[in-house]
């Protein structure tokens, strides 16, 4: 399943949540980092890192 397709199914009415997702999104693509890529690494690494690591998982770091 692709990302689109996986954040269409995902979606709700939280317009704000939406804004937040495009960013990164935006923020990866502006950084040349795959956003693909980079969502599926935050997915299987999230879980485990501790919260104040949670800034290595941003796309610009």
């Amino acid at each position: 399943m692709s990302l689109p397709t996986v954040l269409q199914t995902q979606r709700g009415s939280d317009t704000m949540g939406d804004g937040t997702l495009a960013t990164l999104i935006m923020s990866a693509k502006l950084n040349d980092v795959d956003p693909q890529a980079w969502l599926a690494d935050v997915l299987a690494h999230i879980a485990d890192t501790p919260i104040t690591r949670l800034e290595q998982l941003l796309p610009w770091n």
